[in-house]
């Protein structure tokens, strides 16, 4: 088994959602992170300068069978792609075991 973790866009989450839905990901957390990114320069909207060094995303969680990784990934990666600097970043580790706290099941059965 393999976990996933993303940071993605805010504005990119409602189509990483649907991509993970069409390929069958249904169950995966998620929750608003505050990160550091490269970019140094701020912007200016009607003439008031923001700083854009805390950068407001969306953290993923996803766990999935080994041989699920690749299409889970490529489907994060088509999603919240923009082509922009902030894009984010995608992690993967390996997990090695899980359970699923009401039948007790674990492994394959736990996530499934």
């Amino acid at each position: 088994m393999k976990k996933i973790e993303a940071i993605i866009r805010k504005s990119r989450f409602d189509d990483v959602k649907e991509a993970l839905h069409q390929i069958e990901v249904n169950f995966f957390s998620y929750w608003d992170v505050t990160g550091v990114g490269n970019e140094k320069q701020g912007h200016v909207y009607r003439g008031i300068s923001y700083s854009t060094t805390d950068i407001q995303r969306r953290h993923l969680c996803i766990v999935v069978s080994d041989d699920f990784l690749e299409k889970t990934v490529n489907a994060i990666l088509d999603a919240a792609y923009s082509g922009n600097v902030g894009d984010g970043k995608i992690f993967v580790s390996d997990v090695l075991e899980a359970y699923r706290i009401r039948t007790k099941e674990s492994g394959l059965a736990g996530i499934n």
